[in-house]
């Protein structure tokens, strides 16, 4: 598969906003490759690379070679007639030269990267090389989320979708599940399970208003505190066990506390998911701030562990001693959850359908400092990946999970630092992200300095009054209400947002939508 095919087939799917026919297009194309291009192409169309992070940035991509003539001539195969144009790159050879480029390390890999880089831009077309430059950059949003493409898989294999995204559930890949459904078709994907060792998505929390309007739409429930932490994923096999973030990076050396709690546990094999934090002396969260430091920290262990101690909560259960768990109703994992874990090692817990009583568990787990209360359904399966009302989160304060688009200068004692930020929601239909406003509230000294630093990381274009980067970096903003606005795309801003943290946790696909906001907005209207 050309390269040229699925940079064409890219610049197809964003210029059309129906769903539909981002599926079809998609689709289409992935029928043309072969089982061993299959999963790149996916990568690629989902504007992203398998490797993730290849050492790449906007500084190395300044000074390229121009495009290759794809119209023959100098660039011919044999030298003479011009007749065949070796312009253009295939698929795979551009996947294992960018392998190579993520894998050059020690004396002299700069040069090295560079050197390899420039040879593949250098026979790239010039439709081919701006494909490239977006994909390196992460700016490559053409509206390929994952349930998009997994619909493109299905239709390309001819298979239900349902299947394809439980063998990408289960091997944590969509990917690697299109290679299998395109090859094995259902069978093959039926054959996908769990395995111990290899994460999964984790289910997500969508947003009530209050206590009541989740009881009414989860009952009967349990209530759960809602943690301010790390997202954990334990995976335990005999003796050895794995600890898995969110985002699917293994955090195992970091996290010894989780291990040990794992091991402790008188089972042969499970997958537990749960939260780490640090919390003070009388039992209170201590600030994000340090359990972020702590599980970012490949350094000193020990030591930091000592200064930082975590404690872990677990709230679920997947897989249990070579069963699988995720099928069964959440009161049935729970169940099985409080017969292995001690009491103090689970999230506390109250099931009701007593709005009075749900108020009062909230009430307690915010005089205890933490967040509010996550209201979950008794019925829910495990829905891996998934945002949806089987897991509704209630915070007195509204928050969400903005992207930073661009950073304005400062003025005043601001003056050098990165200031004013330009908060932009996840539009779920084309992939890319919707303006809402901006603020510049809410950070210290200490914050601007990091964020000066770290969005000039990120720039893709600036000016003497804003820096433009990447829509990667991910902040916790606070605000008092949604209010319609004529001014921003998405019709509707944030009334006194304030930067409550940077989540490095999460990606710009983890950001709140559009859709989440509007639907505040319009519950603050009914009420």
């Amino acid at each position: 598969m050309r390269l040229h095919d699925v940079a064409t087939t890219s610049a197809a799917v964003a210029e059309t906003s129906a769903r539909s026919a981002k599926i079809a297009l998609l689709a289409e194309r992935l029928r043309t490759a072969t089982p061993e291009e299959v999963a790149v192409a996916v990568h690629y169309l989902s504007g992203e690379l398998p490797q993730r992070q290849i050492g790449v940035g906007w500084a190395t991509l300044r000074e390229l070679p121009a495009p290759a003539d794809d119209s023959g001539g100098s660039n011919s195969s044999d030298g003479s007639d011009g007749s065949a144009s070796t312009a253009g790159l295939e698929v795979a050879e551009v996947d294992r030269i960018l392998e190579e480029i993520g894998k050059t390390t020690g004396a002299g890999s700069q040069a090295r990267r560079r050197d390899l880089l420039t040879a593949l831009f250098a026979r790239a077309t010039a439709e081919e090389q701006a494909f490239l430059r977006r994909l390196l950059t992460g700016e490559l949003r053409q509206g390929a989320l994952d349930g998009v493409m997994a619909d493109a898989v299905a239709k390309a294999a001819d298979v239900p979708a349902a299947e394809v995204r439980r063998a990408a559930m289960f091997g944590g890949d969509l990917a690697a599940a299109a290679q299998t459904a395109l090859r094995a078709g259902v069978p093959g994907l039926r054959e996908v399970g769990l395995v111990v060792g290899r994460p999964i998505q984790p289910m997500l929390a969508g947003t009530a208003e209050d206590v009541p309007t989740a009881l009414a739409k989860a009952s009967p429930a349990a209530l759960e505190w809602k943690l301010d932490g790390i997202r954990v994923q334990i995976h335990r096999d005999g003796d050895r066990v794995q600890v898995f973030t969110r985002s699917l990076d293994d955090i195992t050396e970091r996290l010894p506390e989780a291990v040990a709690l794992a091991r402790s546990l008188q089972v042969t094999s499970a997958v537990l998911d749960g939260e780490a934090l640090a919390l003070a002396a009388d039992g209170r969260p201590r600030p994000f701030q340090e359990t972020a430091s702590r599980t970012g920290s490949r350094r000193d262990v020990e030591r930091m562990r000592e200064q930082i101690p975590l404690t872990v909560f677990l709230f679920d259960l997947l897989h249990l001693d070579g069963r699988d768990l995720v099928d069964l109703p959440s009161r049935e994992r729970s169940d099985l959850l409080a017969s292995i874990a001690p009491p103090a090692a689970v999230a506390p817990r109250l099931v009701t359908d007593d709005a009075d009583a749900a108020e009062a568990f909230a009430k307690d787990a915010l005089d205890r400092g933490h967040e509010g209360v996550v209201v979950k359904s008794l019925d829910a399966l495990y829905s891996a990946g998934r945002r949806g009302s089987g897991w509704l989160k209630v915070k007195p304060v509204h928050t969400l999970d903005l992207v930073v688009l661009a950073a304005e200068w400062g003025h005043g004692r601001r003056r050098g630092w990165l200031s004013n930020l330009h908060l932009a929601a996840r539009d779920p239909e084309t992939g890319g992200f919707v303006m809402l406003g901006k603020t510049f509230k809410g950070m210290t000294d200490e914050l601007l300095t990091w964020q000066t630093e770290r969005l000039r990381a990120l720039q893709t274009s600036a000016d003497d009054f804003a820096v433009h980067v990447r829509p990667e970096l991910v902040v916790e903003v606070a605000f008092d209400g949604v209010q319609r606005s004529s001014r921003y795309p998405g019709g509707v801003t944030l009334r006194f947002a304030r930067v409550v943290r940077y989540r490095e946790d999460k990606r710009a696909e983890d950001a709140d939508t559009i859709d989440a906001v509007r639907a505040i907005g319009q519950g603050q209207e009914q009420a």
